[in-house]
């Protein structure tokens, strides 16, 4: 029997925000943990790295969760750490053309530019509010049993009648709850709802579940916090946590097999030839990564990454102060004109805070630009040669610096670029497959991944699964990890 769990060992694979808050949860109700992470820092897609002088975040660059009785607050306050964050006062700056937007925590702004779009944004905030409470002790869903069910259902009633509100867009799109709204016609306006999905859904409003985006829509309301040093002092705050409660943390410790017997993990075994035993696996990684297993397929639902899932092209610069204070925003979403976003016709620019003097030389800023892109194109270029795949990289970044001097005409002169980072790049970094980064696009609730497979003691964790990418999605789906781990461990010890 698993006495207060201290008798159980999971080991972790990989070292993400996903990995480590669910290795810290666990670790803090006794389990023994041991995370391995094939690199030598923590953080995944959310580390922060070193190049030059300059500490660039890898990927995630807004911090979001933290507002009073948020995810990352909740899991703060009860593993005792206290988040070196401050509040912003603005999330981000979008540009689109002439027009430049502050999203705030008031939608103020944004009704003023767009009038007829105020009755959507009530409801929005309602539907938001009722799916932050439903959400905050970690959603059971994918339902896996009659016990998710009855706590569903229970949670429901209890919110009841905001909970009813929700019911009519189960299974609608963004774009049909605008058309109802009858804002579907607008197309500035539906080019900057498409923007917002995008970097928070992974799609837009022709394919997005209406009841996704209305909490993916809520982040710039909820607030946004810089942390310390970048976002990567999540991640080894987390490490510490699970370290202080008697677990380890492991670095350069890649994980190559998971072996197993009549469909339960009995350890794994790691590059430098260790081999380690445990009772249960929680692997940070995606679906498609499991290919340590010959035979692995999640099991509940197939709404993992898939081949149109999107990767990232990257740029880390170097940007003189004064760039960011003409633009009056450290984050700043960029938008062309016309065309599909994502491919450089869509930018997020995040810089280091003037106040974090330690990521970046004396009037400068670590900056971090994103576009969406596929990696199949840069996976072809890898397999034709070293000049091909340096040419797409050049044409990506040109292209990307040029939407970017459009809307900052004072950046030529102001940058000095450091690296790029293409699907390929993640690949290497991560161990993700083709380098998926951000998760699955959130165009169902039902046709989701959660953390079972078809292992019984091997659960997934991360933005792979339910509810998907940022912060907040990423530790609240761990909860369900903990919770379905801990519930199965609970079964075991009284047979």
């Amino acid at each position: 029997m698993f006495m207060n769990f201290r008798d159980l060992h999971c080991i972790v694979i990989g070292a993400g925000i996903g990995g480590l808050a669910a290795g810290a949860l666990l670790a803090r109700r006794g389990v023994q943990v041991t995370v391995l992470e094939a690199r030598n820092y923590p953080g995944g897609c959310a580390a922060t790295f070193s190049s030059g002088r300059y500490r660039f975040d890898a990927g995630a660059t807004v911090g979001c969760g933290f507002h009073s009785g948020g995810p990352l607050d909740r899991l703060g306050r009860e593993l005792g750490i206290a988040w070196p964050v401050r509040s912003e006062r603005l999330a981000w700056q979008y540009r689109h053309g002439d027009l430049c937007l502050d999203l705030l925590s008031s939608r103020e702004n944004i009704v003023a530019r767009f009038p007829r779009s105020n009755a959507f944004w009530a409801e929005q905030s309602r539907l938001a509010r009722t799916l932050w409470r439903l959400s905050a002790d970690g959603l059971p869903w994918p339902l896996t049993g009659a016990a998710d069910v009855a706590g569903l259902a229970g949670r429901a009633v209890a919110a009841l009648p905001d909970s009813a509100r929700l019911l009519p867009l189960m299974q609608c799109t963004a774009r049909d709850w605008l058309r109802k709204h009858q804002l579907h016609t607008d197309p500035e306006f539906m080019r900057f709802i498409d923007a917002q999905l995008l970097i928070s859904a992974q799609t837009t409003s022709r394919h997005a579940n209406a009841l996704n985006a209305a909490i993916s829509l809520d982040l710039p309301v909820t607030g946004t916090w810089s942390v310390q040093g970048g976002i990567g002092t999540v991640s080894r705050l987390l490490a510490g946590s699970i370290e202080r409660n008697g677990g380890a943390v492991l670095y350069n410790k890649k994980v190559i097999r998971l072996d197993s017997i009549n469909r339960e993990v009995l350890g794994v075994e790691t590059a430098d030839g260790d081999a380690l035993a445990a009772d249960a696996v929680v692997a940070n990684l995606t679906p498609e990564s499991l290919a340590l297993l010959d035979d692995f397929f999640p099991g509940g639902g197939s709404g993992a990454l898939s081949s149109s899932a999107w990767s990232a092209f990257m740029l880390y610069l170097g940007v003189d102060s004064s760039l960011l204070e003409h633009a009056g925003a450290d984050h700043i979403q960029i938008v062309a004109p016309e065309g599909e976003l994502g491919e450089c016709r869509s930018l997020f620019v995040s810089a280091s805070p003037a106040s974090d003097t330690g990521r970046a030389p004396d009037g400068q800023r670590a900056v971090t630009v994103s576009s969406h892109t596929r990696p199949q194109r840069w996976f072809d270029a890898r397999r034709q040669g070293l000049l091909a795949y340096e040419t797409l990289k050049q044409e990506y970044t040109d292209r990307a610096l040029s939407l970017l001097r459009e809307q900052l005409p004072e950046a030529d002169g102001a940058i000095c670029p450091v690296m790029a980072a293409t699907p390929h790049s993640w690949e290497l970094w991560t161990g993700r497959h083709r380098g998926l980064v951000g998760g699955y696009a959130q165009t169902s609730l039902f046709d989701v991944q959660g953390p079972v497979t078809a292992y019984g003691n091997l659960f997934l964790v991360g933005d792979s699964i339910f509810p998907g990418q940022s912060l907040p999605g990423v530790v609240t789906g761990a909860r369900r990890t903990v919770e379905l781990l801990l519930k199965r461990a609970n079964k075991k010890s009284v047979v």
